[in-house]
């Protein structure tokens, strides 16, 4: 086994390669497109609890939905390839991205908000420099939580055509080439693992600077 990895590797590295670069595309176009879409609902739950009710209805609803049966029911209205992926991603990925900014800004203590207020500042002021920096560590985390459903998620999307590295998966179970299957797997959790320490560590900066400023 490990021998035909290393053949694969060796005969077939531009391929590999191509896949990577199509999942880390559809990953982070998806991841990016996902956190214009949340950041601003989530802080828009945070100031109203009707919109926070209803994003926190719509998100358990998501998490219910397993991520191919999201796939295979966008086929029918825009059919298959990068597109549909996409935006079963984009999906996918907002319940994590709403609640925690929505929780971000409501564990942000009224009163350094009144102190914000008594020395003058406007409310752009202070969401500038007090709510958004005590926000962020739980914004942090809600996008690692994202990035790694994303990308796992991401392994699916050659269901329907949008190429990454399932394609390595789903091929080798198709034609019984578990190297295949392993390098594809391997890879994927590889990228993921990746992405959770690269966050993990921006939240504990962030925290950090945090605790030191307030």
């Amino acid at each position: 086994m490990f021998a035909q990895i290393i053949n694969y590797f060796q005969t077939s590295s531009n391929e590999y390669w191509t896949y990577v670069g199509q999942h880390v595309s559809l990953s982070f176009t998806a991841l990016i497109i996902a956190m214009i879409i949340a950041l601003p609902l989530g802080y828009l739950g945070s100031r109203n609890k009707v919109i926070a009710a209803c994003c926190q209805s719509f998100s358990q609803l998501l998490r219910i939905i397993p991520s191919l049966a999201l796939l295979f029911i966008l086929i029918p209205f825009i059919g298959t390839g990068f597109v549909p992926a996409l935006i079963a991603l984009v999906v996918l990925a907002q319940p994590p991205l709403v609640v925690n900014t929505i929780l971000g800004f409501n564990e942000v203590s009224p009163t350094l908000k009144e102190v914000g207020l008594a020395l003058g500042m406007k409310q752009k002021q202070l969401l500038k420099q007090i709510s958004i920096p005590l926000a962020l560590p739980y914004i942090l985390n809600g996008i690692k939580l994202a990035l790694v459903e994303v990308i796992a998620s991401a392994t699916l999307a050659t269901y329907i055509g949008a190429g990454g590295l399932g394609t390595l998966i789903f091929t080798g179970l198709g034609l019984y080439k578990m190297q295949y299957v392993i390098i594809g797997a391997v890879s994927v959790m590889i990228l993921s693992l990746t992405s959770m320490l690269i966050m993990d560590y921006l939240i504990r900066k962030v925290s950090k600077n945090d605790q030191r400023n307030y």
